[in-house]
């Protein structure tokens, strides 16, 4: 069988971890990863790195921040009215919701702190400002 090209469907194992070895995904406990090589399913250093691989073959990759989720941005701190929450909603420091943006999308964000009436969210990715490395594993090219 020829290694992974631009195009193909493949199975892949993989484990990503942070700069102190701190894992923050894998795919050991639910299966492999399904995707499309090239269509942008996931980060593209990630798909980049699957070409050339051959089933059974591993390798390690690290991603730099800005080749991931980008920086962290100021410009996504937002302060919310707490009315916009339901009453009954209990709202606490380091939660995560699912907010509607007004434009028919909808954002996960973490409370940074809850003050009287309001609530300030980081809309950030969660992973934004950090830097990646995956440990990749490729299973199958269907």
């Amino acid at each position: 069988m020829p290694p992974a090209s631009d195009g193909d469907r493949v199975r892949v194992h993989y484990t990503g971890t942070l700069a102190d070895g701190t894992v923050f995904d894998t795919t050991e406990e639910r299966g492999p990863l399904e995707l499309v090589i090239g269509v942008g399913e996931t980060l593209q250093p990630f798909e980049q790195a699957l070409i050339g691989m051959e089933p059974g073959e591993r390798k390690s990759i690290d991603i730099p921040a800005r080749q991931a989720f980008g920086g962290r941005q100021r410009t996504f701190l937002r302060v919310l009215r707490r009315e916009l929450f339901t009453p009954d909603q209990k709202i606490k420091v380091g939660q995560r919701l699912r907010i509607d943006q007004g434009d028919g999308t909808k954002a996960i964000v973490e409370v940074t702190r809850v003050t009287g009436d309001d609530v300030m969210v980081d809309m950030n990715h969660p992973l934004a400002g950090r830097d990646l490395t995956f440990a990749i594993e490729l299973v199958d090219i269907v």
